[in-house]
């Protein structure tokens, strides 16, 4: 091959590249409209509806806006239903409330089990109370990100149960375990607040062996509390957390972590803490199998993106709608 026909491949092999990549992004910005609306102003008053509406291996954007109210259903978006997002205006005025406790991956208020799911402005809430587990929001899909969203409970409020999720901006309310499951996912300026009547549990992560790229990571977050509360315990042997320049109140007992009445696990679990502060920060307390103290070093290859892989599929808003429905089903 001569030097000049090798040069022409490369360069149309770049110029493919480039219009490949300006292709993909001028589809992100274009997404199919529909409206919930419970006074019937829309295409659907349920949200399931809606979702229900989307076809099967779904490969286009579709925006699903949901106007103020309270929507009592339980809500699911199959793994057959990708590329959707849920938003709402605000989280205080957009709720979707149920009270189911049948276990953690049933019980769920909303669970979305579908790919490249986006949430935004919203309130996901269990209201079952104390007793069993009765999650809000369940996460089993992946490339997930959820925005400026509340979720609510009191047992597994949040099951972050596999793939590879982003949290920016979230209010996270349980007492037991109420951030719980095996994905990889970055929690960013979040505000965790512990409910429990006596001590509560914030995370129960579930990384079983050490070959599994999860944890959890706190980035910037809060947390809060009406009792006392540790950061962790672990669901799985190698359970890995770790929190940096988070703000820890008093709610944080001294020792930090929790074993579960299991001391096997205090070999293998990898929780971390780096440049945390506040009353409950203080690292000369805590339990010597915790990484208290983390390096710079020891620290890079959590607090970025990077983490979860999110420069590759983070995707920006549509800016362009096309609606779906000329009338409402």
């Amino acid at each position: 091959m001569s030097r000049s026909r090798g040069f022409f491949q490369a360069c149309t092999a770049i110029v493919i590249c480039v219009l490949v990549a300006e292709f993909t992004a001028a589809m992100a910005k274009t997404a199919i409209l529909i409206t919930v609306d419970q006074s019937g102003r829309g295409n659907f008053t349920k949200i399931q509806n809606a979702i229900d509406a989307v076809p099967d291996n779904n490969l286009e954007e579709v925006f699903i806006a949901v106007k103020p109210g309270i929507y009592r259903e339980k809500v699911t978006v199959p793994a057959n239903k990708p590329y959707i997002t849920i938003s709402g205006r605000r989280s205080s005025d957009t709720i979707i409330t149920w009270n189911d406790s049948r276990n953690t991956y049933n019980s769920a208020t909303l669970a979305v089990l579908a790919s490249d799911f986006v949430g935004r402005y919203l309130t996901i809430q269990n209201g079952f109370g104390a007793g069993a587990q009765a999650v809000a929001l369940r996460v089993s899909g992946d490339r997930v990100s959820f925005t400026a969203c509340r979720f609510l409970g009191h047992q597994d409020t949040l099951l972050d149960d596999i793939g590879r999720h982003y949290y920016k901006s979230c209010y996270i309310e349980g007492a037991t375990d109420f951030i719980c499951g095996n994905g990889a996912s970055l929690f960013e300026n979040c505000h965790l607040h512990s409910v429990s009547d006596s001590v509560g549990t914030i995370t129960a992560q579930r990384r079983e062996s050490p070959s599994e790229n999860t944890g959890f990571v706190f980035m910037g977050c809060k947390i809060t509390g009406i009792n006392s509360a540790v950061l962790g315990r672990p669901w799985g042997a190698f359970s890995r957390v770790v929190f940096g320049f988070t703000y820890m109140s008093d709610v944080i007992l001294p020792e930090g972590w929790d074993n579960w009445q299991d001391p096997s696990k205090q070999s293998t679990v990898y929780y971390g803490q780096y440049r945390c502060y506040g009353k409950g920060a203080n690292p000369s307390r805590r339990v010597p199998w915790s990484f208290s103290n983390m390096t710079t070093q020891e620290a890079a290859p959590f607090f970025s993106k990077t983490f979860i892989g999110a420069a590759h599929w983070l995707r920006p808003l549509p800016t362009n709608f096309k609606r779906a429905f000329a009338s409402k089903p």
